[in-house]
């Protein structure tokens, strides 16, 4: 009977054709006979470092027949069994999008042919024309946080495969690819805000949407998921346990980003009485039905084209619809309001990201804080004697 050839055992010979070929066992079949990996060459002096690569590359490898999968069918199998039961439906629906342009340039390759440069080239292509419809501010290209999204989920199923023997190396290590940067926050500042108060006063649906957006501060999917349920008038309370994902016709309510995100607010004067003289109208369990099938709660597409409509009317910055929830942190904050207790209205992990988020605010604070300490110092040593001068300094003053 023959032996097993041990992983990691290779040949040298040389083809019909002139080329010198390497071939090493880098696993096994079911049915024990060896699986192979080979590298070429013209002559055996050229072959013999790209062997010895090769050997180092497969170390303590150990590939199943599953690594002759294609990256589409590992996409499938990886979704099905990692993804799907894990993660929340609006981050799947990302994954799917960014798979999709995975599979467009590696989908039919075998998962153990994926090389380094391979994700190289794909990254290159999608930066410059990732798009089958250009748009105005990237043109055909994708955009570095859209390109960094595809590196880091491919990254990831590919580094599950690894763990699962189908692969030796994760082909995504060693890319250049852009690193992702965080879109610039922008605000509606007080003059600015008043007029875009003004803009929606002239639609009675939207507007108690975006007046209550504007004083809590909650997130696009938060905001269309909320039910009448969540409301107490009498406490002057509003429960967030839940976010809205859509995508087309299809329309997923699921748990908020995270667990921090399930929180009770208290309501703003203005803002109770609003959703209370609403409540009195109500006629679905959501409180911003779809205008069409009040049924179903409002769709995120719609609340975030109206925004853009009342910027174009009263002709105001374009910010996003997330924008507008940096105005409420950010005039919050500039009113009084401390990072903890902004954090749990926001529905942040802690307060150390909030400050984080909001640092252009907290350097105004930090000088405000200055002048108020400044203030009540002098009131106790008087304007003459400054605290911080230690008695050896006045001792040397003539």
């Amino acid at each position: 009977m023959a032996t097993k050839r041990a992983n990691g055992e290779g040949c040298i010979k040389k083809r019909a054709d002139g080329r010198w070929e390497g071939r090493i066992v880098v696993g096994h079949k079911t049915d024990g006979k060896p699986i192979t990996k080979s590298v070429f060459a013209k002559t055996q002096k050229e072959l013999l470092p790209k062997m010895r690569r090769m050997i180092e590359s497969y170390r303590g490898a150990e590939l199943t027949e599953d690594s002759n999968m294609t990256v589409s069918e590992w996409f499938d199998k990886w979704f099905a069994e990692y993804a799907e039961p894990k993660l929340r439906q609006s981050t799947l629906e990302s994954y799917r999008h960014y798979r999709n342009q995975i599979c467009r340039f590696i989908g039919g390759k075998p998962l153990k042919s994926v090389t380094t440069a391979d994700c190289q080239r794909m990254y290159n292509t999608l930066k410059k024309s990732g798009r089958q419809t250009g748009v105005k501010l990237y043109g055909k290209g994708l955009s570095d946080a859209s390109v960094f999204s595809v590196h880091l989920l491919l990254h990831e199923a590919m580094e599950h495969a690894r763990q699962k023997k189908l692969i030796a190396v994760n082909p995504t290590v060693g890319t250049v690819f852009p690193k992702k940067r965080s879109a610039e926050m922008k605000i509606l500042n007080e003059s600015q805000l008043d007029t875009y108060l003004d803009a929606i006063r002239s639609d009675p649906f939207w507007h108690d949407f975006f007046y209550l957006e504007l004083t809590t501060g909650l997130r696009l999917g938060e905001i269309c998921a909320l039910c009448w349920g969540d409301f107490d008038p009498k406490k002057g309370t509003l429960r967030v346990s839940r976010t809205l994902g859509d995508s087309g016709d299809v329309i997923v309510v699921g748990d908020p980003k995270t667990d921090a995100g399930k929180r009770l607010i208290y309501l703003p004067a203005s803002t109770l009485e609003m959703l209370t003289e609403r409540m009195k109208k109500r006629y679905s369990q959501w409180i911003f039905p779809s205008l069409d099938r009040p049924e179903r709660p409002v769709s995120k597409s719609s609340a975030y084209h109206r925004h853009k409509r009342f910027l174009r009317d009263a002709e105001l910055p374009n910010i996003r619809f997330h924008d507008l929830r940096h105005t409420f942190a950010t005039h919050a904050m500039r009113s009084g309001v401390d990072a903890k207790t902004l954090s749990g209205i926001l529905g942040h992990t802690n307060a150390s990201f909030t400050l984080d988020t909001y640092t252009h605010v907290t350097g105004e604070m930090q000088r405000r804080a200055a002048d108020i300490v400044g203030g009540f110092m002098e009131e106790i040593f008087g304007k003459e004697l400054k605290p911080w001068e230690t008695d050896e300094k006045k001792e040397q003053e003539p």
